[in-house]
């Protein structure tokens, strides 16, 4: 056979000894078996509560709940990747199922991690904790495997505990078969489920759990986590290293080991390992270029930006990543410009409390949010085009030639001095609001209300919460003449027939009189919502007319007016109220006029 001869020729290899007790013909140096590398993520994974970073409020529940003996029987973790929702579940199960060094403990926070329980749960082969991933086991038969599995007691532990990973992915009708299971389980039994997706979780689930939201790690608790972790591993790093891994990992620990692995198998054996090196394995600009990006935006000067861009994009920068940054910075110089202590703390690295604090204080709020804007739709066109650094530059080109165009305020007054327009007819720079006024008049309180007008009709049935009746005598009826208790209207064709007679029962009830309500042929004033269409034109209309409107459409082709709103009538004055003597004794119309030109509803 091949391997076994060095030639056709040449006796086999003895593979032991022989019959006679020969000894066995050396066969070479024993093989090197290489020894399989562990990432730090797993290696320096949390095993007790203590170890866990940035989840202080769950892990002061937790151990409240254990000190009580109020352990619920099913949690929900819910958070982004890897801030420790699955390493919580293992803890948890630890916890729950620890026996002590001498084998006599019982449930604890701080599980011994010597126990035969806590090492086979620590080592994934304890028989009755049991993970399960939900992305891949879906359907209602796995829920189904789960249910007979709680009917059972546990075999060596305490307590069974079934973690259910990305639980959000089981189907509807997994869901529902674990729901009475999940809402009476048995004493022995407890669920720790795990997502990130907590929105697409049934209601009734999570009603049945004990919700922990876990939060994203602070980048400054990332940092000195790894930094111990760096110190563990004999590893040097500059603390800018160490900050931008903490910033990339947004806020996951897990992400953020694995960044750190990465950076230690790129740099050279026993080196240090530099901003430069993370910033270039990130596919990061040096934030110096930011900054030098920013300034030359500011300025308006297009050359200087364009070597800024060329410069980054020579050291492996991404554009879009570029672009990424700027908006980032820019939302940081608004946060120093409205809190300026940030730049006395060390929330910021030293070039944003630096070069961020001098740019912060040239720079307005208005040119900011302006820049923000169009960096937010920028980014959209960077991403979508083809080639990503000529759209990158293009961005950066319209940046610069919009960096001295004065604010709309600005440009408004500038435009009304070249007008000619007089001072007063110019906007404020901070106008007082005007009170928004009634449009029906003041609401009504009394039980016998003042009617003066029609509008306080309309403005009594919308104080009753008559939807309806408002409505229909705001759209449909023209006031002809309104003496009370008579009014005289004319109605639209989409009146419905009964509105006189619904008004009439209606201002009965109010008021303790009879009111007779006359349909007219005559034109009549118009209805509310004829008025303020009509006054909504004419406010256009002038608009159109203004000298600073005027001047705007001359200075900016093809601009135009969206919407008009006029302004609020007056709120009508409270009348005087009307006795009873005004109420019998007002005039009524004539026999004949009723002939000529009403219809009376009866």
């Amino acid at each position: 056979m091949a391997g076994l001869f060095d030639d056709e020729d040449a006796p086999p290899v003895p593979l032991g000894p022989s019959l006679f007790g020969d000894d066995p013909v050396p066969s070479g140096p024993e093989p090197i078996l290489a020894q399989a590398y562990r990432v730090l993520a797993r290696k320096y994974r949390p095993t007790t509560f203590d170890e866990l970073i940035g989840q202080d409020g769950l892990v002061r529940t937790l151990r409240n709940a254990f000190a009580m003996s109020r352990i619920a029987h099913a949690f929900m973790l819910t958070g982004v990747r890897g801030v420790g929702k699955t390493t919580t579940a293992r803890i948890l199960a630890r916890a729950l199922n620890c026996t002590g060094p001498d084998g006599t403990g019982g449930p604890t926070p701080d599980p011994c991690g010597v126990c035969d329980n806590c090492v086979a749960i620590l080592a994934d082969r304890h028989p009755d904790v049991v993970e399960m991933d939900a992305a891949s086991n879906t359907g209602v038969d796995d829920v189904r495997e789960i249910i007979e599995a709680t009917r059972f007691r546990p075999m060596i532990a305490r307590t069974k505990v079934f973690i259910i990973d990305e639980v959000h992915m089981l189907s509807r009708n997994a869901f529902n078969a674990l729901l009475k299971t999940l809402e009476e389980p048995p004493p022995h039994v407890k669920f720790v489920f795990a997502t990130t997706e907590i929105r697409k979780v049934p209601i009734t689930v999570l009603s049945r759990c004990q919700r922990f939201d876990l939060k994203r790690v602070p980048v400054d608790v990332l940092a000195a986590h790894f930094i111990k972790v760096a110190a563990a591993e004999a590893i040097g790093i500059e603390p800018a290293a160490v900050e931008a891994i903490a910033r990339a990992a947004d806020g996951s620990v897990r992400d953020g080991l694995s960044l750190l692995d990465q950076a230690i198998a790129r740099a050279d054996d026993g080196a240090v390992i530099g901003a430069d090196l993370v910033g270039d394995m990130l596919g990061l600009a040096d934030r110096g270029f930011v900054f030098d990006l920013m300034e030359a935006v500011a300025g308006g000067r297009v050359a200087e930006a364009l070597g800024v861009m060329d410069r980054a994009h020579a050291q492996g920068a991404d554009p879009v990543l570029l672009m990424q940054d700027l908006l980032g910075l820019a939302h940081t110089l608004s946060r120093l410009k409205a809190i300026p202590d940030l730049a006395k703390g060390n929330a910021l690295p030293e070039i944003e409390r630096t070069r961020g604090a001098t740019l912060a204080a040239a720079l307005s709020v208005p040119w900011l949010g302006r820049l923000w804007q169009m960096l937010l739709k920028g980014i959209g066109e960077v991403e979508q085009a083809s080639d990503r650094r000529a759209a990158a530059e293009m961005i950066l080109i319209r940046l610069c030639f919009v960096a001295d165009l004065p604010s709309p305020g600005d440009l408004v007054r500038r435009l009304s001095s070249e007008s000619g327009i007089p001072r007063s007819a110019q906007p404020r720079e901070n106008p007082d609001p005007a009170p928004r006024a009634v449009v029906n008049g003041p609401p009504v309180t009394s039980a016998v209300p003042h009617l003066a007008r029609f509008e306080d009709v309309i403005a009594l049935a919308e104080e009753r919460r008559d939807a309806l009746l408002t409505s229909q005598l705001r759209h449909d009826a023209r006031v002809v003449k309104f003496v009370p208790p008579i009014i005289e209207l004319n109605l639209s064709p989409a009146a419905p027939r009964d509105l006189s007679a619904r008004l009439a029962k209606f201002l009965e009830a109010e008021t303790g009189r009879r009111w007779t309500i006359a349909l007219s042929r005559e034109t009549g004033a118009p209805s509310v919502v004829e008025a303020r269409e009509t006054a909504r034109e004419t406010a256009r209309e002038d608009a159109l007319a203004h000298p600073l409107v005027q001047a705007i459409f001359a200075t900016f082709p093809g601009a135009k007016i969206e919407s008009v709103e006029p302004d609020e009538p007056e709120p009508l004055a409270a009348p005087p109220a009307l006795t009873d003597d005004d109420i019998e004794f007002a005039p009524p119309m004539s026999d004949q006029d009723i002939v000529d030109a009403l219809e009376i509803d009866r």
